[in-house]
């Protein structure tokens, strides 16, 4: 079996590397040539556009930054569905809109094509040693010939139920990890001004109820000054303004989501965007005037 892959990214790139280890043939594609050369060098087949990439593969992954460029990848001129047919399958592993993930779905079942939106949860260290959690929308039969594959990329695939479950899933995790490094960041902050050591604070607290996943990776990125992105606030900025449009399709009133995209929205204006979301530290430690950081030994 050929599988496409489109989009070679921060998620991307890692997720075909674990591709080909399994032994899976991948015919790639991205806008930025020299990271598909990069991919193509590990074993990978080039493609120019992705029409060539699903005329040449039997199941492709797409692996996009927002709802706009999972349409124009799949609708748009020499997109996916020029070069598809009937009995092909197409999985969006991007973050997008609920709605147009159905929308998508709907045109290319026209075709024969059948879809899966399946983002995903983890971020770039779980992309590169292939422990992913895969959040699946679609039918029960299309994700069972899917799984091995996604399987090969991810620690957890869950299917959640029918296109657009996967993104809406997808969505409370990111308001979860929105709130919790928000909650972290006040903890800490507050740690620090009251003149307790952060690093001390956190190994107090994490294995107790206030312990997490978020807890764990985020906390030693700040007190590291660490702010290297894993996960951009541009792009949870992205993810939080899809929460926050499908809640208010559905009737969902988000406060506490909707202060903190606020606050993520201060800091792209500071320069901060391309920043881990760790960085959501720094509006608090603006506040305070202190900073969080290892204590010197």
């Amino acid at each position: 079996m050929k599988i496409g892959f489109i989009g070679l990214g921060i998620m991307g790139k890692p997720m075909c590397r674990n591709l080909i280890k399994a032994g899976y043939n991948l015919v790639v594609m991205d806008r930025n040539q020299s990271v598909t050369e990069e991919i193509v060098a590990a074993g990978a087949m080039g493609a120019g556009t992705p029409r060539e990439v699903a005329e040449q593969t039997d199941f492709i992954i797409t692996m996009l930054p927002n709802s706009p460029h999972v349409k124009e990848v799949m609708l748009g001129k020499n997109g996916v569905l020029e070069g598809a047919r009937a009995g092909q399958i197409v999985v969006d592993m991007s973050s997008i809109a609920p709605l147009v993930s159905q929308q998508l779905a709907a045109e290319l079942a026209k075709h024969g094509v059948e879809m899966l939106d399946a983002p995903v949860s983890g971020g770039e260290p779980k992309a590169i040693d292939g422990t992913l959690s895969v959040m699946v929308g679609g039918k029960q039969e299309v994700f069972d010939k899917c799984y091995p594959i996604l399987q090969t990329m991810a620690g957890s695939v869950v299917r959640v139920g029918d296109v657009g479950a996967g993104n809406v899933t997808k969505l409370a995790n990111q308001i979860i990890v929105a709130i919790n490094i928000a909650g972290m960041s006040e903890a800490l902050v507050l740690a620090t001004k009251a003149g307790v050591d952060p690093e001390l604070v956190y190994q107090a607290i994490r294995g107790g109820l206030a312990g997490s996943t978020v807890l764990d990776a985020k906390a030693p990125m700040v007190m590291d000054r660490n702010f290297n992105p894993g996960f951009r606030i541009n792009l949870h900025i992205k993810d939080l303004g899809n929460v926050l449009e499908t809640s208010h399709e559905v009737g969902v009133p988000l406060p506490i989501t909707a202060q903190v995209m606020e606050i993520m929205q201060g800091l792209k204006t500071d320069g901060f965007g391309d920043s881990d979301h760790s960085h959501l530290v720094h509006f608090y430690e603006k506040l305070a005037n202190i900073e969080v950081k290892r204590a010197e030994r």
